[in-house]
């Protein structure tokens, strides 16, 4: 029985990260109210903006209790799903800035309070905000080097940060859902007159 529940446990967050992945490609391309299709640059500032809210709210909404809380045993707790963002987007940050990963060698996963998990997250965002602002379409295109797979567009390395950020969302909706929250991408899309902050629409975790 156990091991069934864990089975579901993982195939609802996997559908749960593939909705929030097919979401954030679709608003690449529109601009907002359905007007003219947006550049590179600007499809991924609506789209890096989009996952900050998210993420902010997904890790403020928890409360300090459920942050150890996991679906499984095997798996990230809640809280360590955010620190686990928040390395991987010093990371990718620093390679689209071209600069040294401040958080090198520090693991913030292994932080043990809310209000710790937090900051790590909002530090990364904080870090990761220029390299989105400044972004115009030429250096979207530019070529960076000294990563893994060798030179990489900047709009790729940008693009790993939201596709990564949003998976990570995507799961963090199932332990939020299983602890009675709405995830905050439902409850806003409620307020805009999107459908009800409660229910599971077309699209909504």
């Amino acid at each position: 029985m156990k091991r069934s529940m864990k089975r579901i446990s993982m195939k609802r967050m996997l559908c749960a990260a593939s909705g929030v992945l097919l979401m954030t490609t679709v608003s690449f391309a529109q601009a907002p109210g359905g007007g003219a299709p947006a550049g590179i640059a600007v499809g991924l500032q609506r789209a890096y903006a989009a996952l900050k809210t998210n993420l902010t709210q997904s890790a403020e909404k928890m409360p300090e209790a459920d942050y150890g809380f996991k679906p499984s045993n095997e798996i990230r707790s809640y809280g360590q799903l955010w620190g686990h963002v928040a390395n991987a987007q010093f990371g990718q940050c620093a390679g689209a800035k071209g600069v040294a990963n401040p958080m090198q060698g520090q693991d913030l996963e292994q932080k043990t309070t809310k209000a710790e998990f937090v900051k790590a997250l909002a530090d990364s965002f904080a870090f990761c905000d220029e390299a989105f602002s400044t972004l115009t379409d030429a250096s979207a295109a530019e070529m960076l080097t000294g990563g893994r797979g060798g030179p990489t567009a900047r709009s790729v390395a940008l693009l790993g940060v939201i596709a990564h950020g949003n998976e990570m969302y995507g799961i963090g909706t199932v332990y939020q859902r299983l602890k009675g929250i709405v995830p905050p991408s439902t409850e806003n899309q409620g307020r805009r007159g999107g459908g009800g902050g409660g229910g599971r629409g077309r699209g909504q975790q």
